[in-house]
């Protein structure tokens, strides 16, 4: 797996795949900036696929985890039909307290080989936010490096063997995965008008999640977010990812 080159510009990520799953660790964290260019694929006719590696269960301080997690996948389909994604699945895994190690990487290998993407997107596993002084999610930081190391694991034969059999084969065909809202971007996706409008109704969709964000302006959001990353890339809209070679 290879970090593309840091010190270029951002240039335009390759659209020349037909399938994308998009992993993250919970509903909601696709719709921070990476919906909008989930829509804009969708529109041209690529597949995705998104899947969650919690169920958000603990993600809402004023509900207990079994009121919250049914909640919050229902919202995540809502917010997955506004951009056009195929369908949403969810693993097991506890909300906060996702750990590195081979249960995760096994899981996440299992669902490349079964999707067998063109490319992977998931969200930032930095330590922080681009701009941003607070220290990222545990979830998310562990969740980068377990997805990056089981794009090689879906491609090795003698790597989670249990798994092959029953038209199930190893899958190397992931080109890159791209991180969105990276402080390292490396790519950018032009967006239009209306692929930031279904980027923000899928956020909308998460309406008990964001009633209990303290001072977050959902409404304005995600257009300046668009806007300044536009203009860091010279378009009037864009979303940028850090991309990895796979």
């Amino acid at each position: 797996m290879t970090d593309m080159n840091e010190s270029s510009a951002p240039r335009p990520l390759p659209e020349d795949w037909n399938r994308a799953l998009a992993v993250v660790a919970h509903p909601d964290d696709l719709e921070f900036g990476v919906s909008s260019a989930l829509a804009r694929w969708t529109s041209q006719g690529k597949s995705v696929v998104e899947l969650m590696v919690t169920r958000g269960e603990a993600g809402i301080d004023s509900l207990p985890p079994e009121e919250c997690g049914p909640l919050r996948m229902a919202e995540q389909r809502a917010s997955a039909a506004a951009v056009g994604a195929e369908t949403v699945e969810f693993l097991d895994f506890a909300d906060g307290a996702l750990e590195y190690g081979l249960p995760l990487r096994r899981a996440l290998a299992q669902a490349i080989r079964r999707h067998r993407p063109d490319v992977i997107v998931s969200i930032n596993f930095r330590e922080a936010f681009p701009g941003g002084t607070s220290f990222n999610h545990a979830d998310h930081r562990v969740l980068g490096p377990a997805l990056l190391d089981a794009v090689r694991d879906a491609a090795n034969r003698w790597v989670f063997t249990d798994q092959l059999g029953d038209g199930v084969e190893p899958w190397s065909g992931v080109r890159f995965v791209a991180f969105g809202a990276s402080p390292r971007p490396t790519h950018y996706v032009e967006l239009g008008e209306a692929d930031l409008a279904s980027g923000i109704a899928s956020l909308n969709a998460h309406e008990v999640y964001l009633a209990n964000l303290d001072g977050f302006d959902q409404k304005s959001f995600l257009s300046t977010a668009a806007a300044e990353a536009g203009g860091r890339v010279g378009t009037a809209l864009a979303t940028e990812f850090e991309v990895f070679d796979a």
